[in-house]
């Protein structure tokens, strides 16, 4: 089985979610070739035939990223980080096109035989806070892949961070849990 994790993260938390998605895919698959891979990184001859697609990205003004969402998000916490004297580290290639982009650019349709796939993401709990996994879901079936697992969410305490407890936790449950027609 080949496994491929592609996300997007802004400030290392979705990163962490697919680490973990990762991980108890492994563990529920021992012999499973599982690899996360940056979205910016994500092209079609890296992604390749796989048995398992699970894409995922941070929730930003409800829903999925976009070119001037990531730059508004990126200036505002690095405004931030300057007020509070702290360090403003965002992930490599966070400026750079997200999944919204991937899906419309780069993600080449599925064509024959079984195309399973999952959609998570990251996000603030609070009241009308959106979610992305759900349109990424979508363009997952658009492209022609078959949801293996509903849409899942991954709380996260504030905008840079951290997780909330436990959510590494879950994120390895649920990746050990998506199974392979």
């Amino acid at each position: 089985m080949r496994a491929v994790i592609v996300y997007e993260s802004l400030f290392g938390n979705t990163r962490e979610i697919a680490d973990a998605i990762g991980e108890g895919v492994k563990e529920a698959h021992p012999d499973a070739e599982v690899e996360c891979v940056a979205v910016t990184d994500a092209l079609p001859e890296r992604i390749g035939p796989t048995d398992l697609l699970v894409v995922g990205g941070p929730t930003h003004m409800r829903g999925m990223t976009t070119g001037m969402s990531r730059k508004m998000g990126l200036k505002g916490e690095e405004h931030e980080a300057e007020k509070k004297e702290r360090p403003f580290t965002p992930e490599e290639g966070a400026e750079g096109p997200g999944v919204r982009d991937w899906f419309h650019d780069t993600l080449p349709k599925a064509h024959t035989g079984t195309h399973a796939a999952a959609a998570f993401d990251t996000r603030a709990d609070m009241r009308l806070a959106g979610a992305a996994a759900s349109g990424i879901a979508r363009r997952l079936r658009s492209h022609g892949y078959e949801l293996v697992a509903e849409p899942e969410g991954f709380i996260i305490e504030d905008t840079e961070g951290p997780l909330r407890e436990g959510e590494r936790d879950r994120a390895r449950a649920w990746g050990a849990a998506l199974q392979v027609a």
